[in-house]
């Protein structure tokens, strides 16, 4: 009976890691969940981009009113081909947009935004990085949506373009419109 129950226990983890991978199957790869939605956005005070007219970005910004904070870089090959998205968007949402500019030298972020256009109301210098862990940032770019409470509704990992906005951007900030 001993030796049965030994050669039916790889059998049953071999049935059960099968079961696990059959269900990751149908699992969207792209999505990484984030442990803050529905938590208050991070404490956090960043100073203004050396060079750059706009204001710096601290958490007392995003109470009272929906908004979405986009995390960038001028090194970040996605965020250059993001930044049409977001500056054709920014007017359009309805919205403030706030940046996080991710482990950039001034001159470098204040020459992206100079060649592609600002669309952030306010961008933060978050040039170790804390900042952007706080907020659970896996790399660059991401996109929240935060509600007027000051609470993360929403997370995009990637780039996005016309169809994220459309499916994704769109309807979270209107959920979170809904939430006030």
């Amino acid at each position: 009976m001993r030796r049965v129950a030994l050669l039916a226990l790889p059998l049953l983890v071999l049935v059960a890691l099968v079961g696990i991978f059959a269900v990751s199957l149908n699992r969207d790869p792209s999505y990484i969940p984030s442990v803050l939605i529905n938590k208050p956005a991070p404490d956090f005070a960043l100073p203004p981009v050396a060079g750059l007219a706009a204001p710096g970005f601290d958490t007392d910004a995003l109470k009272g009113h929906v908004s979405v904070v986009n995390v960038f870089a001028s090194w970040c090959v996605p965020c250059r081909d993001e930044h049409p998205v977001l500056m054709s968007i920014k007017d359009q949402i309805g919205v403030p947009i706030f940046g996080i500019n991710q482990k950039d030298k001034p001159d470098n972020a204040k020459a992206f935004l100079d060649e592609l256009g600002n669309p952030y109301a306010a961008i933060g210098s978050d040039s170790n990085g804390r900042a952007s862990i706080d907020w659970g940032v896996y790399g660059v770019p991401e996109t929240f949506v935060v509600n007027a409470k000051g609470i993360i509704a929403y997370k995009i990992v990637g780039p996005m373009d016309a169809d994220t906005v459309k499916t994704q951007l769109i309807p979270a900030i209107e959920k979170a419109k809904a939430q006030t």
